[in-house]
This record gives C-alpha cells, sequence and structure tokens, in this order.
C-alpha cells in the first residue's frame, strides 16, 4: 500500500460539478492499494498516516501530530500511485483491482475514523477534481 501525504490548510474533492468533500487543515492522503495488500497492510498504514509526525511544534521542528494538530484528513483513492513507467505508456498491473482495493481503502478511511479523525474520502472509481493549499508545502510518501 503506498500514499502520498500532504499538509494542507484546505483540500477538497469535485465531482461532476458538486463539492462531495472537503478538510479545512490536515491531511490529503492519497492512496493506492498494491495487488498483494492485505487488511493488516491497510491498519498499518492508517497507523501511519494517523501518527505521522508533520506539524511544526513551538521551536518549528516537524514534532506534532494530526491529531494533537487538530487536523482533518481527506482520503483519495488512486491507483496510478502503481504505475509502471519503465516505458511511455503507463501499465498498472501492481494495482490491485476495484473489488481487492475498494474495501482496503475503505478499511484505511474507517481505522483513520476510528482514531477521532473527522475524514473526507472521495468516490472510488470516480473522475474527480482535487483541489489542496499545500502547507509548506510538505509532501510525505508512505509504503507499507
Amino acid at each position: 500500500m503506498r500514499a502520498v501525504v500532504t499538509r494542507v490548510l484546505s483540500a477538497s474533492v469535485t465531482i461532476d460539478g458538486e463539492k462531495v468533500s472537503e478538510i479545512d487543515g490536515g491531511f490529503l492522503v492519497l492512496l493506492g492499494v498494491h495487488v498483494d495488500d492485505t487488511e493488516q497492510n491497510a491498519k498499518r498504514m492508517a497507523d501511519k498516516i494517523c501518527g505521522l509526525r508533520i506539524f511544526e511544534d513551538e521551536n518549528g521542528k516537524m514534532n506534532i501530530n494530526p491529531m494533537d494538530a487538530g487536523a482533518e484528513i481527506l482520503i483519495v483513492s488512486q491507483f496510478t500511485l502503481y504505475a509502471d513507467c519503465s516505458k511511455r505508456r503507463p501499465g498498472f498491473t501492481d494495482a490491485a483491482r476495484p473489488e481487492i482495493s475498494e474495501p482496503l481503502y475503505e478499511l484505511v478511511v474507517s481505522e483513520c475514523r476510528k482514531r477521532g479523525f473527522k475524514v473526507g474520502t472521495g468516490r472510488f472509481g470516480a473522475d474527480m477534481k482535487v483541489e489542496s493549499v499545500n502547507d509548506g508545502p510538505v509532501t510525505i510518501n508512505l509504503d507499507v
């Protein structure tokens, strides 16, 4: 499982001209599911996201976790994170099929909510317009 986590001041998802989700500040997470991922991977990814200390403390050091920062999380499914770009046209054989990836994506969302976070989502498989105002910018890649 792979995630690109961006610290944001705000982020939103629009589908067919309708804003379906937005957060005021926290993490925009683009989440990709690999063909070999399991529920254990999804739970570990949620742990990593929810514990990622990339908010600044009083000394300007990235040391504050998202809960203590009052962060919200917007998680968007992104199969293209597993693109094989060894040729000019990307291949996606490493990305899990929807019947595998959608339940694992939903498990990550659920696990983050269990930890007390407000979690917004896109719509799995939809053509989404994702907007964000990056904070920093700070962008971190996570793999489990």
